[in-house]
């Protein structure tokens, strides 16, 4: 008798693409997380401590060096961008039957690095801006359009279409805004504020779906029959609805109880909303409560993939370090590689392997069939 046994494997995992790729992409995530901090972050935060620094002379040098490595991560951020970009391009289009969607994402990914070299050389102007965020949205939606066919499952699905449309709000509005002022038109452009608060919200919203596609694990699940799992999962979501809802309620309850500690707080989260708002892009025009938790939930979800070597992982950790605000080439370049990676990972079902005994009884026909004799 024929036994057929059928199996599911995972493809896409970082380790699959060889040393080179691998140690590349791995440094692109951990460098680009340090740009974040070094940089974008903390060279904010030195803005807000003027008053600090004529007290405190330590700040000023600290700040100023600290600033001097993040804009030296820029650039090795950059350069390993352009390796891990040009190595994931050779292996999709060498890949096995790569459909039109990937050739034509590949072709423009290439010509947007391409632009990008050119970009450093001679100022683009309003019109290279207008030329490279449209390429940047012709390639994010052809590399998105094959996740969404190889992809089946709804929560995936749901994710890479809210991220889409975070990363559209704002790329429509870059271009719009760039065509009017190359165009010289005063009138403000159509929809690009409303693009621009949508999207805001859109990536925010992507933020707590990436747990709900690939952060869920059955020992948070509270539907699970073993008491152990289900203790700790009341626990941990009880924690998440506590400092939730505490976050949410604590400007009311300290206007109450004290009116000037409550605006001291406010100009406080004020403060670390202007510091994103510069470094990742957010307006924090939400209750702060929600970007906490999307924060939360993007960590717990990269972690998890990092420590299995998905490389959705690697692809989730790139898209949301970007930010929102894509206001340098190095930042588009990473959404770029995010999605792909994102797009790479996936499971394929393997062929099934049927074994035939001797002295077997099957007519000539049907074991024909199988493609066994």
């Amino acid at each position: 008798m024929s036994v057929a046994g059928g199996s599911e494997r995972l493809t896409g995992r970082i380790s699959d693409f060889g040393p080179l790729f691998e140690y590349a992409a791995k440094l692109v995530l951990l460098t680009s997380f340090l740009e974040l901090i070094l940089y974008r972050l903390l060279s904010r935060l030195g803005m807000h401590l003027s008053k600090m620094a004529a007290e405190h002379p330590w700040i000023t040098p600290t700040f100023t060096a600290l600033t001097e490595v993040g804009t030296w991560l820029i650039n090795i951020v950059a350069v390993l961008l352009f390796l891990a970009l040009t190595l994931i391009m050779i292996n999709r289009w060498k890949g096995h039957n790569p459909s039109w969607l990937v050739r034509g994402g590949v072709i423009g990914t290439a010509l947007l690095v391409l632009l990008t070299i050119l970009f450093l050389v001679v100022e683009p102007g309003m019109l290279g801006a207008v030329i490279y965020n449209g390429l940047t949205l012709v390639v994010v939606t052809a590399f998105v359009s094959e996740y969404w066919i190889t992809h089946r499952e709804s929560a995936q699905r749901v994710l890479i279409t809210t991220y889409y449309l975070g990363v559209s709000g704002w790329l429509y509005y870059q271009i719009v805004s760039s065509l009017y002022s190359w165009m010289g038109v005063l009138a403000a452009p159509p929809l690009a504020y409303e693009s621009h608060r949508a999207g805001e919200a859109f990536m925010l919203l992507a933020s707590y779906l990436v747990f709900v596609a690939y952060g869920k694990s059955r020992s948070l699940s509270l539907r699970t029959k073993n008491r152990q799992q289900l203790s700790r999962a009341m626990w941990f979501w009880g924690v998440t609805m506590i400092v939730f809802a505490t976050l949410i309620i604590a400007d009311y309850l300290l206007d109450l109880y004290s009116p000037a500690f409550a605006s001291a707080f406010r100009q406080a989260s004020q403060g670390i909303g202007w510091i994103f708002q510069f470094g990742m892009g957010y307006t924090f025009y939400l209750p702060f409560a929600i970007y906490v938790g999307g924060l939360l939930c993007w960590s717990y979800t990269v972690v998890k993939l990092l420590m299995t070597g998905r490389m959705a992982g690697y692809g989730i950790g790139l898209m949301f370090i970007a930010g929102y605000a894509l206001l340098f080439s190095n930042l588009t370049l990473m959404v770029v590689l995010g999605v792909m990676l994102l797009a790479t990972d996936r499971a394929k079902a393997a062929t099934a392997e049927v074994s035939t005994r001797e002295g077997s009884v099957m007519p000539a026909s049907e074991r024909l069939i199988t493609g066994h004799v």
